[in-house]
């Protein structure tokens, strides 16, 4: 969420950057000066009431001292508590409506994030990897785990619907394989602390990153007795998460750290759960939009000075996943256009798929600034300060299991059909090289 205080002072700055998201600032800030005003003016008329309350208390308080008739002063300064009353509350709707209208807003994007309308508009960073090259027709990665019996979108249709996938044997396997390398890598090497939290949160909790109320049809729902209403957000109701990102950001929400105790960066390997609203009829093959999903997901809550140095070292931490497992890759910054609800600046990496012929997204790494922090309350207290102040959030997939698991299927397919065991995953994997047919399944 947007500081209110910041819309107040920069306002014209702030609908430029909401243009450059695409965004219509007559519409988010509409009526903005008008509720502005309304909420000063009935606060500046409440206090001058009540010194007039004040002032006239005296003079009661002095003709009661010399029996005189205070009659008329105290029916006056009841009048004058009854009109203060009325301002206070007044002032208190005016500022909810702006408290509504801030939290409808999407984040300012950076200064050096470059303009534009879509994906095509991102920039390329840098390229990292050779294409593999092959004397063979590349095939899909829906093509070779039906052909080895690892994946089985049929039969997961059948017991689920559409967008799940069934893994089997060794592509089973490879799955857990890749989780516990990325899991170990990034405790390991990079410093996060491995967290589990659970995968079912409550709204309070998707208000807090950004989720709702703007979000909720790409969401799950769970049908419990705490149903939502939009604009409500409980403690009782109960939604699948759509990322690890929500209950680890969430694990700090209304608690003020000490200085010393940043940065934190936090891991975790969890399901996620997507709804896909508004995907429908795009990727209906194999892996890419699925419904349920494993990930990992680092999250890292840093004081304001250090985000951007945060930022990137958490996507070269992602990076780093790609690179070990020798996945050829891309890192793109996005455009104002592109970026998500919450995130100031987001680096997205997109690994290189032979069988497609295209880069597709495997992580999108965030910095949010203050953005999610001020929406969950989260907060820090600098070495001798008095007032705390928010601190700043960034996340990011490090990486999509099911995205990395089609990656090196299709990067290290060989032309027998078999698909390579990337060398860093051999020991997950038993001591096996080489993803085989799998033997017995029906």
């Amino acid at each position: 969420m947007i500081d209110l205080g910041y819309v107040r002072a920069n306002f014209g700055l702030v609908e430029e950057k909401l243009r450059a998201r695409g965004a219509d600032p007559a519409v988010m800030l509409k009526d903005f000066a008008a509720i502005d005003r309304e909420r000063r003016e009935a606060i500046t008329e409440a206090e001058t009431l009540k010194a007039e309350r004040n002032r006239l208390t005296e003079q009661i308080s002095e003709l009661r001292r010399s029996a005189g008739d205070a009659t008329a002063l105290t029916e006056e300064t009841k009048g004058l508590k009854v009109r203060g009353e009325g301002l206070e509350a007044a002032a208190a709707a005016a500022d909810e409506r702006l408290r509504e209208m801030m939290q409808g807003l999407p984040n300012l994007p950076a200064d050096d994030v470059p303009l534009g309308k879509s994906e095509h508009d991102n920039v390329q960073v840098k390229v990292w990897g050779e294409k593999p090259a092959f004397d063979f027709a590349a095939k899909a990665h829906w093509e070779i785990g039906e052909a080895l019996g690892i994946l089985d979108f049929e039969r997961a249709a059948k017991i689920s619907g559409s967008r799940f996938v069934v893994h089997f044997g060794q592509g089973a396997r490879l799955e857990r394989a890749l989780a516990n390398f990325m899991i170990d890598l990034h405790t390991g090497e990079h410093g996060y602390t491995e967290v589990l939290p659970p995968s079912v949160v409550n709204s309070k909790s998707l208000f807090g990153t950004g989720q709702l109320p703007k979000f909720a049809e790409d969401l799950f729902h769970c049908d419990d007795k705490g149903a939502y209403e939009a604009g409500k957000y409980q403690d009782n109701d109960h939604w699948l998460i759509p990322t690890a990102e929500v209950p680890v950001t969430n694990l700090l929400r209304d608690e003020t750290l000490q200085e010393a105790e940043l940065p934190i960066s936090f891991c975790a390997y969890t399901p996620c759960y997507r709804s896909e609203a508004g995907s429908y009829g795009k990727d209906v093959r194999g892996m890419i939009r699925q419904h349920q999903f494993q990930k990992v997901e680092l999250v890292k809550f840093v004081r304001p000075e250090d985000s951007s140095a945060a930022h990137e070292a958490l996507t070269r931490h992602a990076e780093t996943v790609l690179e070990k497992l020798g996945l050829p890759y891309r890192r793109m910054l996005l455009c104002t256009g592109d970026m998500g609800f919450s995130a100031a600046k987001t680096f997205d990496l997109e690994v290189w798929l032979p069988g497609q012929g295209l880069y597709r997204e495997i992580s999108s790494c965030s910095n949010f600034e203050a953005f999610q922090a001020r929406r969950a309350n989260i907060r820090y207290k600098a070495v001798g300060q008095k007032k705390s102040e928010f601190l700043h959030t960034l996340n990011g997939s490090g990486l999509a299991i099911g995205r990395t698991y089609l990656a090196v299927l299709e990067n290290y397919q060989q032309a027998d059909g078999t698909v390579r065991v990337p060398e860093v995953l051999v020991p997950y994997m038993g001591g096996e090289t080489v993803i085989g047919k799998q033997a017995g399944k029906r």
